[in-house]
């Protein structure tokens, strides 16, 4: 029996004004405005939903200086997902824009690499620059749910559900995974924050926040490797992806869109950045 195709969603639940400098380890000639979308996905057959990363909330983003365009909840209500229905969560990696709203899904369990919990919670985080981007309270409520049982530890390349794979890249934290998701248009990867915008993946260049410059970009090669083309290829954190695909209805156009259906034509993504 063959696995199954899925829809893929982008749902963008905050926005964050800031210049292309701040989005590059080697500096940008080209410096300016150049503002980061955040995300969370769906993938949806029509027996399964499975929730990519759970965002911040208002607090967080106040704390962060960021905007919430659309709580995360709320954002799958206009979906038509009830978040307590959502039995499974793949998390990329810990940082505090992807692991947060632990409350609006009670009934999943989190599916997370091996690596990325020992490195959020090992000696690394005994120095105040890497502990950055992690929120002790979103990790603590993780180690809460290992021991409630709702954690599902991997280690490297798994299979989530059939079609849907994760897949071990590091980079820009030690235990960062992208999602590969067998679609009508072939596989799609979610890429998550093993790029951020479409000019790291295209031009190899590199997001300042960072464990391993060389896990990066020999990221990139990877995740060709799993998608079918570049232009299934789904960064995590370009506003640009909200112009590229269709939106999912006209009602959420520009809050979210279909990774299933085919992007504007590749050649029109060299501008997105």
């Amino acid at each position: 029996m063959s696995d199954p195709v899925y829809e893929v969603y982008a749902l963008k639940y905050g926005h964050h004004d800031r210049h292309s400098r701040e989005n590059f380890l080697v500096e940008d000639p080209h410096d300016g405005l150049q503002p980061l979308a955040y995300y969370v996905w769906v993938i949806a057959s029509l027996d399964r939903t499975i929730l990519v990363d759970t965002g911040f909330d208002e607090a967080m983003a106040e704390k962060r200086r960021r905007t919430i365009t659309m709580p995360v909840a709320d954002g799958l209500r206009a979906l038509g997902i009830a978040p307590g229905s959502i039995k499974d969560v793949i998390l990329t990696h810990l940082h505090y824009d992807h692991c947060g709203n632990y409350a609006a899904f009670p009934n999943a369990r989190y599916h997370v690499q091996d690596t990325e919990v020992a490195y959020a919670t090992g000696r690394d985080m005994c120095h105040p620059m890497m502990r950055i981007p992690f929120e002790v309270e979103d990790v603590v409520t993780l180690i809460r749910q290992v021991y409630a049982g709702r954690v599902v530890f991997h280690d490297g390349e798994d299979e989530i559900a059939p079609g849907v794979t994760v897949h071990k890249i590091g980079g820009h934290s030690k235990g960062l995974q992208c999602v590969r998701v067998l679609t009508q248009r072939g596989p799609v990867v979610l890429a998550s924050d093993c790029c951020h915008l479409y000019a790291h993946y295209r031009e190899g260049r590199v997001y300042p926040v960072t464990y391993n410059v060389g896990e990066v970009v020999e990221g990139y090669n990877t995740i060709r490797r799993l998608a079918a083309t570049d232009d299934h290829v789904v960064p995590g954190h370009d506003p640009a992806v909200l112009e590229l695909y269709p939106p999912v209805s006209h009602d959420l156009a520009g809050v979210a869109a279909r990774l299933d259906l085919a992007p504007r034509p590749l050649e029109m993504m060299a501008g997105a950045r």
